[in-house]
């Protein structure tokens, strides 16, 4: 078994008007150039709402509040294994553009396909191109 460390993540899914939001991974970290989920590592004691609260402020100068969680996932790359929790978004200020990432785009459930994302990221693309309820405005199950 591994012994790589372990990277604690919050991704967040922000959608507006039948929309999602991803960011693609600056070409020099680790799965460069890929797409995601916006969000980051979670610092000592904070909890993943916390943290991508903080993570999307960073990274998109967007003011987000964190709802309920989605999904999460486990994945081993050869170097770190992830926990990813994936959580929905309200949208609250400020247009998002790309401050630590190389871009942003707003995409429909039958665009996701059309980008490369991480491996990490397989479960909840199929939860999300599965999910027509997701995609509508209000948390899930409201």
């Amino acid at each position: 078994m591994s012994s790589s460390p372990v990277i604690r993540v919050a991704a967040g899914l922000l959608f507006r008007a039948g929309r999602l939001l991803i960011a693609q991974r600056l070409p020099d970290s680790h799965l460069g150039g890929l797409w995601e989920f916006p969000g980051g590592k979670l610092e000592t004691g904070e909890t993943h709402a916390e943290c991508l609260v903080r993570e999307l402020r960073e990274e998109l100068d967007v003011e987000v509040e964190a709802l309920e969680q989605i999904a999460e996932a486990r994945h081993a790359y050869p170097e770190k294994s992830v926990e990813i929790v994936f959580l929905r978004c309200r949208w609250l200020k400020n247009e998002p553009r790309p401050v630590q990432c190389a871009n942003i785009a707003w995409v429909g459930r039958d665009e996701l396909d059309r980008f490369p994302f991480p491996p990490a990221d397989a479960g909840i693309l199929d939860v999300l191109t599965r999910n027509e309820r997701l995609w509508r405005s209000g948390p899930a199950g409201r």
